[in-house]
């Protein structure tokens, strides 16, 4: 059997069991239990100041990471 022939066959079969198997498919699905409710987690304390980066775009998007006012000629993305 060829793979057209395979593929071919394949939806055939996907085909008549959608065709024919439409009551299985009516069937409602049982509804997914909603996990317990937790505690709010209280806000994160404030991160300790970092270094300012240095936050130059380059075309694909993407962000340096050197310090502000690097004084390297390139950029370090990331």
């Amino acid at each position: 059997m060829s793979k057209e022939a395979a593929l071919r066959a394949m939806r055939e079969a996907r085909y008549n069991a959608r065709s024919t198997g439409s009551a299985v498919a009516s069937t409602p699905a049982r509804p997914m239990a909603r996990p317990a409710k937790s505690e709010k987690a209280s806000p994160a304390a404030p991160a300790a100041p970092t270094e300012e980066l240095c936050g130059h775009r380059s075309m694909n998007g993407r962000t340096c990471t050197r310090e502000a006012g690097h004084a390297a000629k390139s950029h370090r993305y990331s």
